[in-house]
């Protein structure tokens, strides 16, 4: 779930006409003197080398990994066999992910031996050297609505509408792998797409496109933000919604902007304090949702599987599956993670495998950890914004991107 818009401008600079070869001047005819006066020498620009750039991956050993050899790694066994579905083609993964399928139904003696002899911890390493960043939450929600619209269901969750434009940068630039560029053409130009200030306006060409409609704004938003969820029908039935696209603006929190105007203090802004804040004042809450410009488009997803999808193409294992900044951690691999469960100090130390993106996820020591579905995954998720250190397994043998 990455957006980018690519731009640039060129300005056209008059030529500082080069100075003329010194001319060699004969003995006057005439009393006249000629004075000759020399170019001004030009000043030399000391040039400033950046800092170099930290090593993002650096490899260590397992006794590094904290509580390492008290977690259930059985557990994460069939969220790597998830991964493998995509990564099993690549040479890099195919012993490992070989491996995984011998061990699927190991003890947990067997498993710790599969991923000690199968996988090389490294440790992850921010651009500024620093080891710890933000780990944060999401989960599954249910919402309320309808397949037609009406006076109790008349906030619409959009498919993809058919004027936005997705390219992927690679294709014009190899080294540009993952980026991809989100927009609308207007005349002959590919500019921004609409705002969710200019979606929610109708401004875009969205009608037509709504696959449900859902009975709270709010609850809407924070499914965009979650980028999955299930919608329960008047009839009972469940419709589960996946995320599609986005329309390639940048995510602002909402929390951040009421801590920055003082409506609420630093630790109420979660997902439970800025719904209490939007029952208190339904008339300020359109204007507040706007000050996030990012827009997420559904679509509908099979009831059979067994979670929402990720970036890497396949389900979620609560408890197993984090989002991560795929610009730097490798979609699919698994990493160790640790930290602490929501406001304590209990620590969270697992392994856990990255399966997602998230537009808000930025940042080599960043993650954002699944917990599941339903109102309770949905509390402890909505608190949690804990620091963490994050290490990279990556196949023996193997050396990981950007090492």
């Amino acid at each position: 779930m990455l957006g980018l818009f690519a731009g640039g401008c060129a300005s056209l600079t008059k030529a500082t006409p080069t100075a003329p070869p010194p001319q060699i001047v004969s003995p006057p005819q005439t009393p006249a003197q000629v004075v000759t006066v020399p170019e001004p020498a030009q000043p030399s620009v000391p040039v400033t080398q950046p800092p170099p750039r930290a090593q993002t991956f650096q490899p260590t050993d397992w006794r590094a990994l904290p509580d390492w050899g008290d977690d259930s790694l059985a557990e994460a066994l069939p969220a790597l066999l998830r991964s493998c579905d995509s990564l099993k083609s690549q040479p890099e993964w195919q012993s490992a992910c070989a491996g995984a399928a011998q061990n699927s139904r190991a003890d947990p003696a067997a498993a710790r031996q599969f991923f000690e002899s199968s996988f090389v911890p490294y440790s992850v390493h921010n651009a500024d050297g620093s080891t710890e960043g933000m780990v944060t939450g999401y989960f599954e929600p249910l919402l309320r609505g309808s397949r037609k619209p009406s006076k109790t269901y008349s906030f619409p969750v959009y498919g993809v509408p058919d004027d936005l434009l997705v390219v992927d940068l690679a294709e014009a630039q190899p080294n540009l792998k993952g980026l991809r560029l989100r927009g609308r053409l207007q005349g002959n130009k590919v500019v921004p797409y609409y705002t969710r200030a200019q979606i929610e306006r109708g401004e875009a060409a969205v009608r037509g496109r709504e696959i449900l409609w859902v009975d709270d704004a709010v609850d809407l938003f924070f499914l965009q933000i979650q980028g999955s969820g299930r919608v329960k029908l008047a009839n009972g039935d469940i419709v589960r919604v996946g995320f599609a696209e986005h329309n390639g603006h940048p995510y602002t929190s909402i929390g951040r902007v009421l801590i920055e105007r003082g409506e609420l203090p630093p630790d109420k802004a979660s997902m439970q304090g800025i719904k209490q804040w939007a029952k208190q004042n339904p008339d300020l809450l359109p204007v507040l949702l706007q000050q996030n410009p990012a827009y997420v488009f559904f679509r509908e997803m099979p009831n059979s599987l067994p979670g929402p999808v990720g970036a890497l193409g396949v389900a979620l294992t609560p408890g197993r599956s984090i989002a991560i900044d795929s610009s730097v951690v490798p979609l699919g691999a698994p990493v160790f993670l640790s930290s602490t469960w929501p406001l304590s100090v209990r620590p969270l130390n697992r392994l856990v495998i990255a399966q997602d993106t998230g537009s808000a996820i930025k940042g080599a020591v960043r993650a954002d950890f699944f917990w599941g579905f339903g109102d309770e995954a949905g509390q402890i998720a909505g608190r949690m914004r804990q620091s963490g250190r994050m290490w990279l397994l990556y196949p023996r043998g193997f050396n990981p991107p950007a090492y």
